[in-house]
C-alpha cells in the first residue's frame, strides 16, 4: 500500500509541475516558472523516495532526497524573494 501512495505523490507533483510550467509558457508570469521548477524538483524527490523505499530497500538515499528537496525549495524561495514584481 505504501508503494502506491509514494507513486501517487510523485504523479501528483509531476502533474502540478506540468500545469504550472504550461501556464508559465502561456502567460510568462515568472512566479509560475519558479513554482513549476520547484514541483519538478519535488517530483524528482518523490521518485528518489520510491527508489529508496521500494526498489533499493537496503540502501539509504535520504541524503539525496533531502538535498533535492532543499534545492527545489531554494528555487522557489529565490523566485519569491528576488524575482517579485
Amino acid at each position: 500500500m505504501a508503494q502506491i501512495i509514494y507513486l501517487l505523490c510523485a504523479v501528483a507533483a509531476f502533474i502540478c509541475a506540468v500545469l504550472l510550467l504550461r501556464a508559465y509558457f502561456r502567460s510568462r508570469y515568472r512566479l509560475l516558472l519558479w513554482s513549476g521548477l520547484c514541483f519538478a524538483g519535488l517530483t524528482l524527490n518523490n521518485l528518489i523516495l520510491v527508489l529508496d523505499k521500494v526498489v533499493m530497500v537496503g540502501a539509504d538515499l535520504s541524503i539525496w532526497r533531502t538535498s533535492v528537496a532543499v534545492m527545489a525549495m531554494a528555487v522557489l524561495l529565490y523566485g519569491l524573494i528576488w524575482d517579485a514584481e
